[in-house]
C-alpha cells in the first residue's frame, strides 16, 4: 500500500518501469510485520524528521511483510530501483531494511552506489556518499557485518565439535563427489539461514559464485531461506 501525504502530487505509478521523476524525491519506507500493524506513530516521526531537516514532501510506501524475506523480493526493491542521485529515503529505524546487519548493509551499499541519501529517525543516522562521516559509517558497518559472519561460523563450528564429541554422524552420504566446500556445509547452511549473500559465502570459502551455485544445487541446498 502506498500512502502519499497531501504535500505533493501522487505519481501515477511507482514502479521501476515508470520512474516518474520529480525534483528530489523523498520517500518514507515503512515495513510492518503481522505482529506490528500500527504505522501512524512511525509516519508522524518520519514527517517530523523530514520537516526538521528540510527534506521536502514525503511519499509513504508501506508493506506488511516479514523482515526474514529478502529485500529483493519485497516492495523495498522497487523503492531502491526508482530512487536516483540526490533522492532521499527515510526509515523509522534501520531494522526496517533487513533482519540482520548484513542485510541492512546490502541495502545501504546499493543506495549509496546510486548516491541516494538515507536517513533513519531512531538512530539519527545519515548516509550520504559524499559525506566523510557517512564513509566512516559504511566502513564500520562493513566491519560489524564481517564480525557477525565470524561469530556465526564460530558458533556453528563449536556446535559441530560438540556433536562429534557425542558421536553424532554429520555430513552427507558418500557418492556425490568431493568438493572443497563439503567440510564447510554446516557453516554455509548457517550463513544462508542468517541471510548472508552468496557472493560473500563464495568469497569466504575461496570459490567462484558459479562454483558455489553448482555445489548448492547438487546438494539440494539452493532454496535455503533466512530463518525468522
Amino acid at each position: 500500500m502506498t500512502i502519499v501525504r497531501n504535500y505533493r502530487k501522487k505519481p501515477e505509478n511507482i514502479t521501476p518501469n515508470n520512474p516518474q521523476k520529480l525534483p528530489r524525491r523523498t520517500i518514507g519506507y515503512l515495513r510492518v510485520s503481522t505482529f506490528d500493524q500500527d504505522t501512524e506513530k512511525n509516519e508522524a516521526n518520519v514527517l517530523k524528521f523530514a520537516n526538521q531537516n528540510e527534506l521536502g514532501h514525503v511519499e509513504f510506501i508501506t508493506e506488511k511483510i516479514s523482515g526474514t524475506k529478502s529485500w529483493k523480493k519485497r516492495k523495498l526493491f522497487d523503492v531502491v530501483q526508482i530512487l536516483s542521485a540526490d533522492d532521499v529515503l527515510i526509515v523509522p529505524e534501520l531494522s526496517r531494511l533487513g533482519r540482520s546487519l548484513v542485510n541492512v548493509l546490502d541495502v545501504l551499499n546499493e543506495l549509496s552506489n546510486k548516491k541516494v541519501q538515507v536517513y533513519s529517525v531512531k538512530e539519527n543516522f545519515k548516509l550520504n556518499s559524499d559525506d566523510i562521516h557517512s564513509k566512516v559509517m559504511r566502513t564500520m558497518l562493513a566491519l560489524f557485518a564481517e564480525i557477525e559472519h565470524d561469530l556465526i561460523v564460530a558458533r556453528t563450528t563449536e556446535g559441530i565439535a560438540a556433536a562429534r564429541a557425542k558421536g553424532k554422524l554429520l555430513g552427507r552420504p558418500k557418492g556425490l563427489g568431493k568438493s572443497r566446500l563439503d567440510k564447510y556445509e554446516p557453516e554455509i547452511i548457517a550463513l544462508m539461514k542468517n541471510g548472508s549473500q552468496r557472493q560473500f559465502i563464495a568469497r569466504r570459502y575461496g570459490v567462484t559464485s558459479a562454483g558455489l551455485l553448482h555445489w548448492l544445487k547438487r546438494h539440494d541446498l539452493y532454496n535455503i531461506t533466512p530463518e525468522p
